[in-house]
């Protein structure tokens, strides 16, 4: 008997009655082979088969995160692997989505903010809607290879290496609908913006004292002069206020928390966040990564509780002043507070892809 396995393609699961049934019909399949305790293998993108669950937590979870796939021959849940070599399996419609590389991305960002709030019912998933509807729409019409999102995700990123202004970033998506009428782009740097911000590339924008004494935020974030020194927290003209509140300084916060659940959620970067403790190297003469140094055994010895949780994550701080715009007449500076997670393997925890920005502080 052929096993229908298309459902588990389904990118867009909450509003799916395809994904729905498949499920349902796969559970039932997996019923008699839970064992003795009513557990059995959870296929999901997170568990990947390595961990137990009874069947509702199995069904929250395939709902939730996706089936994982690479996982073909559903051996541990009732098919015959025999029979499932000689069939023909339906595969999945092409569309766009399945093929295309930003679907990971969005299933990473759904799988760390999802909450269910009831079985078949992802009410997170609404703020992901727009970004869904870029990836399921086709660049133009007749191109499969490119989904809206990902033109987009790409040339946000040409931008930000070629230092491209805003202005420039508007003309040009003024000449590519100019020329390309039909193409399914944003009319804006600044709508691109904030679909960026909704795949956790935003920022968090805190005023700043002048003199620097205090920060508006929490407690003083709806303060109109420092709790310290008491000057005004927007510039000011001739003793007057602009016409628009214009703060002196701003501070750009990065949050860290999704970025650290990232890396623990994609299967690619969850064993190498443990490195620090199972593949480190056992020679202390050798000096390869901080773990190897006294100051980190030193630390494990006045703090074993967190030394002991292997997921606990260990950060490494550095901060320097630069002039952002290369122009030394400008006396205009800036401090980026970098991170980096010592828990990944030497020749990673160093990588550009794996250091992390938290903030950018205003110089004088």
């Amino acid at each position: 008997m052929t096993i229908d396995k298309s459902w588990t393609q389904i990118r867009k699961r909450s509003n799916s009655a395809v994904f729905w049934e498949g499920l349902q019909s796969f559970i039932q399949m997996a019923k008699p082979h839970v064992n003795d305790l009513g557990f059995i293998r959870c296929p999901c993108n997170k568990c990947i088969n390595n961990a137990q669950h009874q069947l509702e937590v199995l069904e929250t979870h395939i709902h939730r995160f996706g089936f994982m796939s690479d996982y073909n021959e559903w051996i541990y849940h009732g098919e015959n692997v025999n029979a499932a070599s000689s069939s023909n399996v339906p595969q999945p419609n092409s569309g766009v989505h399945n093929r295309d590389e930003m679907f990971e991305v969005l299933e990473d960002i759904i799988s760390n903010d999802a909450e269910v709030d009831q079985l078949g019912s992802q009410s997170s998933n609404v703020q992901y809607d727009d970004l869904f509807t870029a990836l399921n729409s086709e660049l133009y019409p007749g191109v499969s290879s490119f989904s809206s999102l990902n033109f987009l995700v790409k040339l946000m990123h040409l931008k930000v290496m070629n230092k491209w202004t805003n202005k420039s970033f508007n003309e040009l998506l003024k000449l590519l609908k100019l020329a390309f009428p039909k193409m399914d782009l944003v009319e804006s740097h600044y709508e691109a913006k904030k679909l960026m911000t909704k795949m956790g590339l935003g920022y968090q924008s805190i005023h700043v004292c002048k003199n620097d004494c205090a920060l508006f935020w929490n407690e003083n974030s709806m303060s109109e002069t420092c709790p310290v020194c008491f000057e005004s927290r927007w510039k000011m003209q001739a003793g007057r206020r602009t016409g628009k509140n214009v703060p002196h300084k701003v501070l750009r916060y990065f949050p860290l928390a999704p970025r650290l659940k990232r890396l623990f959620a994609t299967s690619k970067t969850v064993k190498l966040m443990w490195w620090h403790q199972a593949g480190k190297l056992t020679d202390d003469n050798v000096m390869r990564h901080p773990v190897n140094g006294r100051a980190w055994k030193d630390f494990d010895r006045k703090h074993p509780e967190f030394a002991n949780v292997v997921r606990n994550v260990r950060l490494g701080l550095a901060a320097d002043g630069f002039n952002p715009f290369n122009n030394m007449s400008i006396s205009y500076s800036m401090w980026p507070v970098m991170l980096t997670t010592y828990n990944l393997p030497p020749w990673l925890c160093m990588k550009s892809e794996y250091l992390m920005l938290s903030l950018l502080i205003p110089g004088p």
